[in-house]
């Protein structure tokens, strides 16, 4: 062989272990999440084991747990960013400017911002199915919203007199906050202390002991409005989530959120008021309401 031959292999050679194959960004956060393993419902999990979910994201697990679902127990879970990727995170369906649109006189309390960063808590929220279902989802959530609050008007439950009826003192944990402490509060309104202690848990946080907080900072009253909405079935059969990632109506969401004092005709007018949020946000975000919008 030649000495130039000898050299134009050789530089082909070089060149070929130094210049690394390139990946699409998307493809490259594919390819690190796949290299994690699979989820798996009911196996033990370590505190810093790192999984994929059905979802193709990867999260990891900040408590050790029996194999809790990473999208529901965000306590024990977190999304974790696969190593190689810088594809930013998708962004929230519903834009600020649409957002400020369909609450013109919010409280300042419920910043955009505080919304956006509680998404993190339940990844799979106006984030699956299709662009349609995905701002369906948005606009139901935030309808149902409005009108627990008055337009994101008010921040906790306007009844006094409701406030010692929401102690259950039958739980083991009772009212460590007070008997009158569990008031309606956020954007869905939370109350009752078993709902504070089942939230508290999902977030990491403790509600029953400090229920304040979920009227003192915003991403917090978000992720108890979220934890709601993609857990709790309510007086309802499937979660405000599921009802509209399923196509089963809007109406299953009121249902799902006060459907025993709202549907089959007990209260017509407070669900015509979310139904006219509902179509007035799909509006504003250009999909259609779809069908099976009252309970």
């Amino acid at each position: 062989m030649s000495r130039r031959r000898i050299s134009a292999v050789l530089t082909a050679l070089a060149l070929a272990v130094s210049v690394p194959v390139l990946l699409p960004a998307a493809e490259a956060s594919a390819a690190a999440c796949s290299s994690y393993p699979s989820w798996t419902a009911g196996r033990s999990y370590n505190a810093g084991d790192i999984v994929r979910y059905t979802d193709g994201k990867a999260y990891i697990a900040e408590h050790a747990n029996p194999g809790y679902d990473p999208t529901i127990s965000t306590w024990y879970w977190e999304p974790y960013a696969c190593s190689g990727s810088d594809t930013p995170a998708a962004a929230f369906v519903v834009s600020e400017a649409q957002f400020n649109q369909m609450f013109p006189n919010r409280n300042s309390f419920y910043t955009y911002s505080g919304l956006t960063a509680a998404l993190s808590a339940y990844p799979g929220f106006a984030d699956t199915g299709s662009d349609t279902v995905k701002k369906q989802e948005a606009a139901a959530f935030l309808a149902n919203v409005s009108h627990e609050t008055g337009g994101l008007v008010h921040i906790v439950e306007q009844n006094q007199a409701n406030y010692p009826h929401y102690c259950d003192w039958n739980q083991p944990y009772g009212c460590p906050a007070g008997q009158a402490a569990y008031y309606g509060r956020g954007p869905i309104q939370l109350s009752w202390n078993f709902n504070y202690k089942a939230a508290g848990d999902a977030l990491g946080l403790d509600l029953l002991g400090n229920p304040w907080l979920v009227q003192n900072d915003a991403s917090v009253a978000w992720k108890t409005g979220l934890w709601y909405w993609n857990t709790q079935t309510g007086p309802g059969t499937m979660t405000p989530h599921n009802a509209m990632v399923n196509q089963a109506g809007f109406g299953q969401t009121i249902r799902s959120i006060n459907g025993s004092l709202e549907c089959d005709g007990k209260n017509p007018a407070q669900v015509q008021s979310r139904v006219d949020n509902y179509n007035r946000f799909t509006s504003i975000l250009g999909v259609p309401p779809g069908g099976n919008l009252y309970c």
